[in-house]
């Protein structure tokens, strides 16, 4: 037999095969899966230095590298009314360098140790972070203490920065999703820092050097800050190290608390984008923070009803009528405070008969529980979710860090995937008819107007 009409052979044996395969696939039943396996926290050492510091040090993993992040209750909750930006503007300034070292000699040792410097400021908290080689580990605390407590804030780069900030801030504000977004904050939070997802222009125009070094020492210190390592590490150089360039860091002020009052608003939000193919769709309310004793079968609730792939108002509207391409919903949260949202892109000519579908969907799984083969399949998903969630050092932290800041204690984390499969369909019915309302529920649609109004007549609420 030739060369090629083996080939020919070996291609017509292989067809036949995946003929086959699906007609005999189809006939089988895929095996039983096994009992959700529980996540274990690696035994970890919490300590507090004198100024208040918080350290936790976590053996982890068989890579040798270690993560290091100091998270610092610092963040736009900070900012107050007149300095929107100014918080993000910081953390900008801070990877410029230190006091002693320039902003390329900064980038120079953490590239020598394998890893580049990560800072960010978000609504509660900044975040200092670097990934590096074992033996650096010592090294890369004393780097990030170093940036953290002597920070340059360099005037010259000011202006390239607010520049920067501008044009995000203007591309951000150009895009339907955070249109919608800032009108949903706003309804439900008012004038709380909550409430606002961009700064103005005109605040980041204002913002000085002062604006920043103010806001620096008015929130950065020892007491509002947790240094995290995880990772292969030499645990009594790093404690050294932290002690060496930690220890001396000024105490500085309390943990702001500064909770919002929410309440659920039932009202019809319209923002008008002539022309619009689509409408941006937001809907949802608040509801209780990570320390409730709901959280999980809240959670679980959320994957069914559209914060899965899997979840039933993704199959309705995008799978079976087709109105959208990316839908889901979700439980957003800050320091003890949350919200559920359904966010959706709609066909302008589908924006009525998408609320419609998600409302029914509500409606449907407040009236009829859930099958069980329907609420297992979400559980298996999200305990393997959750699984590898803390598959790495760094999700590990940020795992955590999530724990630490709400004040739910490690228990959660060993508890997580027990409670996931204890949850119930009765108390998924309960958990929809307690807290996801379609009667109390903000909505909030970014479209064209003059194509949408007659479709989203009935959503009004009643005078």
């Amino acid at each position: 037999m030739n060369p090629m009409t083996k080939k020919l052979s070996l291609l017509v044996a292989v067809a036949a095969i995946l003929w086959i395969t699906p007609a005999f696939a189809q006939k089988q039943n895929p095996p039983e899966g096994g009992p959700a396996k529980a996540f274990n926290v690696p035994a970890n050492e919490t300590y507090t230095l004198p100024n208040g510091l918080k350290v936790t040090l976590v053996p982890y993993g068989i890579i040798p590298k270690a993560a290091i992040s100091l998270a610092v209750d610092a963040g736009e909750i900070n900012e107050g009314s007149a300095r929107g930006g100014v918080a993000e503007l910081t953390a900008e300034l801070m990877k410029e360098g230190t006091e002693t070292l320039t902003s390329a000699q900064v980038a120079e040792r953490a590239a020598r140790m394998g890893s580049a410097l990560d800072i960010g400021a978000g609504l509660d908290q900044t975040k200092l972070g670097l990934d590096v080689l074992q033996e650096f580990t010592p090294d890369a605390v004393k780097l990030l203490a170093d940036v953290a407590q002597h920070p340059r804030l360099p005037e010259s780069e000011l202006e390239r920065l607010k520049n920067d900030s501008l044009r995000q801030i203007a591309l951000a504000k150009s895009e339907p999703r955070t249109m919608a977004l800032v009108r949903f904050r706003k309804i439900l939070y008012g004038d709380h820092p909550y409430g606002r997802v961009v700064p103005s222009e005109d605040e980041i125009k204002k913002l000085t050097l002062q604006d920043v070094k103010d806001f620096y020492h008015g929130n950065f210190g020892a007491q509002r800050a947790h240094l995290y390592v995880a990772g292969i590490f030499d645990a009594a150089a790093v404690k050294k190290a932290i002690e060496e360039s930690f220890g001396e860091w000024e105490k500085g002020p309390a943990r702001l608390e500064n909770l919002p009052v929410m309440k659920p608003q039932h009202v019809l939000d319209v923002t008008d984008r002539p022309g619009a193919p689509q409408s941006t769709l937001i809907v949802g309310l608040p509801v209780p923070p990570a320390t409730s004793p709901h959280t999980v079968p809240l959670l679980v609730t959320n994957s069914l009803l559209g914060g899965s792939f899997n979840s039933r108002i993704t199959a309705n509207i995008r799978e079976n009528k087709g109105y959208t391409y990316s839908p889901r919903s979700e439980i957003s949260r800050r320091y003890h405070d949350a919200y559920w949202a359904e966010n959706a892109d709609v066909t302008t000519q589908f924006t009525g008969p998408s609320l419609k579908e998600i409302f029914g969907e509500i409606t449907r799984m407040q009236n009829e529980p859930v099958t069980p083969l329907e609420l297992k399949g979400i559980q298996n998903y999200l305990s393997g979710v959750f699984i590898i969630q803390n598959s790495s050092r760094g999700a590990l932290i940020g795992q955590l860090q999530y724990v630490d800041f709400q004040g739910l204690g490690e228990n959660y984390l060993k508890t997580y995937v027990a409670k996931v499969n204890a949850v119930t369909p009765a108390d998924v019915q309960k958990m929809t008819a307690d807290y996801i309302k379609p009667e109390e529920m903000t909505i909030v649609v970014v479209g064209d107007k003059a194509k949408i109004a007659d479709q989203l007549t009935p959503f009004q609420p009643a005078k």
